[in-house]
């Protein structure tokens, strides 16, 4: 083994390590707060009538951190990508910087999602259509957002989108940018990517329980099968086609 190649593996392990890291610890956390809600502290304090800033920033952390633990297993081929093309391109010794500043842009993106989501959700316990156990209370809403996450599968931006998430070396050659800024830039640019081919997917937390740990763990089970295996694609609608019928079902009870 060459030098190279030595330093190329070092790296490789290194982000390896970081993204496991994060995802281990988001999922902890993730645990530890289903438990929390399991005995009544936390259902008390998401009701309807005791929203605040406090438990809005509670919310958003919780948001912000279960999307860390559902979206970076999915992204881990780009980041691990991002990071040998910047050991062998002119600013290898900024190898380790630009890959988390790279990481931070697409994490950047997803916490941006996860204000609107608690927003949301607020609006939506206002309204008392969430449970304090933070799941739909309405048929008729669950089923929408079933019907309206099968029928975006379908879409040409959701294709658009999923095409660059399952092509990480198209998207680093067509989108690279040098310096530490450029990538920020590149990393928001994967996440707007992410986030246009998700975000539907993530709504459905609404559905089957933004504290429901197994939910969780389908969701982002999905994803990852729709980006990485070959036949993701057809995975994807075939998946938003169950979710059309599940919603028309749940919808007309």
């Amino acid at each position: 083994m060459n030098s190279l190649e030595a330093v190329l593996k070092r790296d490789r392990h290194i982000v390896v390590a970081t993204i496991f890291g994060l995802v281990a610890l988001s999922w902890a956390y993730l645990v530890l707060m289903v438990r929390g809600l399991n005995t009544g502290a936390m259902a008390m304090m998401v009701a309807p009538d005791a929203w605040n800033s406090q438990v809005a920033v509670t919310m958003f952390l919780m948001w912000t951190i279960m999307m860390v633990g559902m979206m970076l297993p999915s992204a881990a081929p780009m980041i691990l990508l991002f990071a040998a093309l910047a050991r062998q391109g002119r600013e290898a010794r900024q190898v380790h910087s630009r890959t988390l500043i790279f990481l931070g842009g697409y994490l950047v993106v997803w916490t941006a999602f996860s204000a609107a989501a608690t927003a949301l959700q607020w609006w939506l316990s206002s309204l008392e259509l969430l449970s304090p156990m933070m799941i739909g209370t309405s048929s008729r809403l669950n089923g929408a957002l079933l019907i309206a996450a099968g029928v975006f599968q379908w879409l040409p931006i959701k294709t658009a989108c999923l095409r660059h998430c399952q092509s990480p070396a198209t998207f680093l050659t067509q989108h690279r940018r040098p310096g530490l800024v450029g990538a920020l830039a590149m990393g928001a640019h994967h996440g707007a990517f992410c986030l246009g081919c998700c975000w539907a997917l993530m709504l459905l937390l609404f559905v089957g329980g933004v504290m429901n740990i197994l939910w969780i763990a389908a969701l982002a089970i999905f994803v990852l099968i729709e980006k990485l295996v070959p036949w993701g694609t057809l995975f994807g609608r075939v998946g938003g086609a169950l979710l059309v019928i599940g919603g028309l079902v749940l919808a007309t009870r």
